[in-house]
């Protein structure tokens, strides 16, 4: 990140520290998912590492366990346990943080996004692509058709 220029540049001590505060408040909503999509992932990373934890423990059923494998392997545990703790914090940032984004924007009815087929664009539309698709396939046969009677004439001629 480049650094602001010095107060003695030629402008005023708080004209650029106000922009750059407003930058940082607005942040794109497209990369705010984006974040939010790389943090669940990192969440579902983690839980598969505390899972793989759990299951390589052994359970103190009466056999001697060396407390220095043990103490590690918690520690590990533990660990895991408060980068979740961490991610799922950063998950909730940016999840309230696109809502307070969107918050202003009417919501669009989910019966508006579907396309009907049976929508009058749609029918001329289609009629007009037969048509067209008619058409072409009739002209293609003519022109065999004028090909196949020129090769025979060809032929006819080298004979």
């Amino acid at each position: 990140m480049s650094t602001p220029p010095l107060a003695g540049a030629g402008m005023p001590p708080g004209a650029f520290s106000g922009t750059q505060a407003q930058a940082a408040r607005e942040v794109n909503t497209a990369s705010l998912c984006r974040i939010g999509q790389e943090t669940v992932q990192d969440i579902v990373f983690r839980t598969m590492e505390i899972f793989q934890l759990l299951r390589n423990m052994q359970l103190p059923n009466g056999v001697t366990y060396h407390t220095g494998t043990y103490q590690d392997r918690l520690g590990k545990l533990q660990e895991h346990l408060r980068q979740l703790s961490i991610l799922f914090r950063k998950l909730r940032l940016v999840y309230d943080k696109c809502n307070e984004n969107c918050a202003g924007l009417d919501p669009v009815p989910i019966e508006q996004l579907i396309p009907y087929v049976e929508e009058d664009g749609s029918k001329h539309d289609d009629r007009g692509a037969a048509s067209q698709l008619r058409f072409a396939s009739e002209e293609r046969r003519e022109i065999m058709e004028v090909n196949k009677v020129t090769k025979l004439k060809k032929k006819n001629k080298n004979l």
